[in-house]
Order: C-alpha cells, then sequence, then structure tokens
C-alpha cells in the first residue's frame, strides 16, 4: 500500500500551521492566548521568566537517513527543556519554528509534529506559536523555550564554590556511541545498500541519542530536598567541556575521578567493541542531556538518597588547575575534546 502523500503547498502557510496545531490542548494556567494571534501572552503570577533558544539544522545536528521525524520532533524540544531545567526553572512554554524543502510532505512534517506533541504532553510544556518557511535543501528546527522559576532561585554557571562537589545526573557516553553505531552502518549501507543494517540489539544507547529526556526529576528531587545546586549545566557537548565552563566561568579549578564517571554497562561494552576508551566517550561524547551540578559539601547526605546522581570530584582552587584522576593513580590535565558544531 502507497504511503498518502499531501504536498506542502497544497495547503498553504496557514493552511498548514493551522493543520499542524489543530489538538493543541492548553496544560499551563499561565497560558492566556496561545496559538492563532498576532502573539502569544503569558502570564507567571510573579515568578521570574527563563528563556533560552535553540537551532537544529540537518547535516549538522541530525541525519535523517537514520533519525525518525517523530524521534526528532521529540528531541528538539527535549533539548531546550534540558536547558530550562539546568537553570533550576520548570519550563512551560515552547515556540517552533521549521524551515523545509518540497522533499518533505504534509504527512512527514505531521510525524514530525507527534513528537514535538509527544514531549510537550510528558514535560506539560505548552507549545504557543512558530513560524514555518520553505528551505533550499535541508530541514531546519528553531525552538524557544520559556520556564519560569520562583525569584532568584535560578542556578547560574558562575556560581561555584571552592570545596563543592561536583554532581551528574544519569550515565554517559552513551549518545555518542549511539551516534558511532549508527554511523558505522550507514557507510556500510552506503557501499552494500542491500545489507540489512545490524543495530546489534543496543536499543539503549541507540535511544540515548534519538530520544534522550530531559532530566525533571533531578530538579524535582533536589527541590524536595531543599537542596540549591551552587552552579549548574546540562551536558549536551560533552562533560569535560562543561566542566571546564563552570570552572571558567566560577574562577576555580577543579579535580574529577574516572572511577565515579558514571557510565552504563552497554556503554561500556559497546565502546569496547569499538575499541574506544569508554572514560573518553563519557568525557567528550557529548549529547547526553544530563545535568551536571555543584553542589555544598553539607548537602552531600540528601544526595545519597539518589542512585540517579554521581558525585565525581570537587571544586578547587584556580591555580590547581582543572584535572582528572585516572584508576590507576595518574592526574591528566582535563581537556574539553566535546563536540563542535563549528568542526564539521
Amino acid at each position: 500500500m502507497s504511503e498518502e502523500r499531501t504536498e506542502i503547498n497544497s495547503l498553504g502557510e496557514f493552511g498548514l500551521i493551522e493543520f499542524l496545531t489543530r489538538n493543541i490542548e492548553i496544560q499551563q494556567a499561565s497560558t492566556v492566548l496561545g496559538v492563532g494571534d498576532d502573539a502569544a501572552v503569558i502570564d507567571h503570577f510573579g515568578k521570574q521568566t527563563v528563556i533560552t533558544t535553540d537551532m537544529l539544522v540537518e547535516g549538522i545536528h541530525f541525519d535523517l537517513s537514520y533519525t525518525p521525524l517523530k524521534h526528532l520532533g521529540y528531541k528538539s524540544v527535549v533539548v531546550n527543556l534540558s536547558d530550562i531545567y539546568a537553570m533550576n526553572a520548570t519550563p512551560t512554554h515552547i515556540t517552533m519554528s521549521i524551515a523545509f524543502s518540497n522533499r518533505f510532505s504534509v504527512e512527514a512534517l505531521n510525524e514530525f509534529y507527534e513528537g514535538v506533541y509527544a514531549a510537550c504532553e510528558k514535560y506539560g510544556v505548552d507549545l504557543i506559536g512558530g513560524d514555518t518557511s520553505s528551505s533550499q535543501k535541508g530541514f531546519v528546527i528553531s525552538v524557544t523555550a520559556l520556564g519560569e522559576v520562583t525569584p532568584d532561585q535560578f542556578v547560574k554557571r558562575s556560581t561555584a564554590q571552592k570545596g563543592d562537589l561536583i554532581c551528574v545526573s544519569g550515565d554517559l557516553g552513551g549518545a555518542f556511541l549511539g551516534l558511532t553505531l549508527l554511523e558505522r552502518e550507514k557507510q556500510i549501507y552506503k557501499e552494500n545498500p542491500q545489507l540489512q543494517p545490524d543495530l546489534e540489539d543496543q536499543t539503549y544507547i541507540l535511544g540515548r541519542l534519538l530520544k534522550p529526556e530531559a532530566r525533571k526529576d533531578i530538579v524535582e528531587f533536589l527541590e524536595e530536598q531543599e537542596v540549591k545546586p551552587t552552579a549548574m549545566m546540562d551536558v549536551s557537548d560533552g562533560l569535560s567541556s562543561e566542566v571546564l565552563h563552570i570552572c571558567k566561568q566560577s574562577n576555580l579549578g577543579c579535580v574529577l575521578y574516572e572511577e565515579k564517571l558514571p557510565i552504563a554497562d552497554q556503554s561500556r561494552q559497546q565502546a569496547l567493541k569499538f575499541s574506544l576508551d569508554p572514560t573518553a566517550c563519557a568525557l567528550s561524547g557529548g549529547e547526553d542531556y544530563e545535568l551536571l551540578f555543584t553542589i555544598k559539601q553539607e548537602d552531600y547526605d540528601k544526595l545519597v538518597l539518589n542512585e540517579q546522581i554521581s558525585v565525581i570530584g570537587y571544586m578547587t582552587d584556580i591555580s590547581e588547575g582543572a584535572h582528572i584522576l585516572t584508576k590507576g593513580g595518574n592526574k591528566f590535565k582535563l581537556v574539553a575534546q566535546g563536540w563542535n558544531a563549528f568542526e564539521q
């Protein structure tokens, strides 16, 4: 059975927007006016508003040869919500703008938006606007996310203190290994199109890349425990790169312990299959969307309750630099070899 294909130009821009936003359900009390007017109206009832924006470009940030459109819609929302959580805030609204070429049908865009709405529903966020445009060849996605925070409870990157513990949620390196696996299979497919991809049942690392989650649970846990991180950011470009951001902006050094880095068994096994060092994958991989944060030492006992949080080091005086202590007892300078969108 051939799948239906509706050309975009049969609907026109307004018809397309109407079609893609026909089933929006408002979830936030703060949404006074959503999609359908010149602009949206929100009222945060005395909270401070946090705003972030991200652009995802085909061929730079994602490859449609192995990224399902629904997953891409979901991920494009989640990566923005992750930045809101990284400020210790609660995401409430997004706008979604897309540009696409005529190789995309209405059905394809609808699939993308199914993922967008799935993420909005999961995180209790309202889609309140956006824009659509044609593009000469690739698919371009721009998302702006808004969140709210109790006045002055937001957490910056520049406020860590000497002696603070460095913590990270979840595990690291999985998304990079998922990408490595998909890129390997893509190359094999290019050379032998008749071969079926062998994804080796690696659902965990593939999920880490294609359908990441934002760590709403960690922000809620910290609030329940009355722990306010001294500094925080999300891990999008690789742990070492992010730790160095906190060091630089807080004017401090740090020590990380290799043996404390959280790496899932599936990630470790796959790294070894690829003859890669699991620690290097954890430090430089990127796209894990975990939360990296520093806390006062006296809050340590409150964190022990949560298996999703690992204490991986501590902040030092700037004169000591940024280092990692290996399992073998060697000390190496921490370098940022994270993912860089400008090195394509």
